[in-house]
């Protein structure tokens, strides 16, 4: 009896510790963003362990590139089900490659009317951020209605997809693409235990993102150096009056237990630099690195 006692009190113990512990996180990143001239969402959730924080996690914030994570679920749900292959080819036009945008395929193959596999668009798309392969992709799919549909009906309500990246080059057109750090978070966490795509497609975009070669300043800056992290970033440009819409990066991220977490990171309105800006997103994951860590 003297023994059981002696466990359930060190269980309570350990509860109000990583409790504690929280708290404090929760007190360091309010620390990290109160003096920001920017509006933060966060929302960060262990896998195996599942100790969860948000802030302003339920708030609607623009997700830029960060679509291209939950249109790459929907083209891979094709796959899944016969309609897409991934070494099949896909013709690109010249004019699919529009100037002005964000775009290594275009910077390779500036003539277009070549073929491209489909393995070699979600590449392009998801570890490189291609604009002009992201809306390749899209047509391929039945346009946003299909990713919007898809999304909602794996339980994600709080998602609005209605713009490519063609259309966000208009300024009003870049606030309309949304969801909520929370939202992100939970699909997340479903895509990385198998109950998004099949497994293999599933271990295929993981790593994919892991290849993400965007963001080196951002999320991954507040890691230590060969951490593996799945992440997918997003960004705006600033208008005439240094306002920037959105900087975000959201990702799976793996400890050296083995374990991982999930880290949601949404700023919208933002008239910080971008150097201060990527710093902000820096810091906080280190911050939560850290909390995990000492776990």
């Amino acid at each position: 009896m003297k023994k059981l006692i002696l466990i359930l009190s060190l269980s309570l113990f350990s509860v109000q510790s990583f409790a504690q512990n929280l708290v404090e996180l929760r007190k360091e990143l309010n620390q990290i963003i109160s003096t920001k001239n920017a509006t933060v969402g966060i929302s960060l959730k262990g896998i195996e362990n599942k100790d969860t924080l948000s802030i302003n996690g339920n708030m609607n914030m623009p997700m830029m590139s960060v679509f291209k994570f939950h249109i790459a679920l929907a083209v891979l749900n094709e796959v899944d089900r016969g309609k897409l292959a991934l070494n099949q080819k896909i013709f690109i036009k010249k004019e699919d490659l529009k100037e002005d945008t964000w775009s290594p395929i275009r910077e390779e193959f500036p003539n277009g009317n070549m073929d491209l596999t489909l393995d070699q668009l979600l590449r392009y798309t998801v570890s490189h951020s291609d604009n002009n392969g992201c809306d390749i992709l899209l047509e391929l799919i039945g346009g946003t209605e299909t990713v919007q549909k898809f999304i909602n009906k794996n339980g994600i309500k709080d998602f609005t997809i209605k713009m490519n990246e063609d259309q966000m080059r208009t300024w009003e057109n870049l606030y309309i693409n949304t969801t909520t750090p929370i939202a992100t978070t939970k699909l997340l966490e479903k895509f990385y235990n198998g109950k998004v795509l099949k497994k293999t497609t599933t271990k295929y975009l993981y790593q994919i993102m892991v290849e993400c070669s965007r963001g080196t300043t951002w999320m991954k800056a507040g890691l230590p150096a060969g951490t593996e992290l799945a992440h997918r970033t997003g960004i705006s440009g600033t208008n005439d009056k240094n306002l920037r819409v959105s900087m975000n990066d959201i990702g799976i991220i793996k400890l050296p237990n083995g374990k991982h977490f999930i880290l949601s990171i949404y700023l919208k309105n933002i008239t910080e630099s971008r150097e201060d800006t990527e710093k902000i997103i820096a810091d906080i994951t280190r911050a939560t690195w850290n909390y995990f860590i000492k776990k």
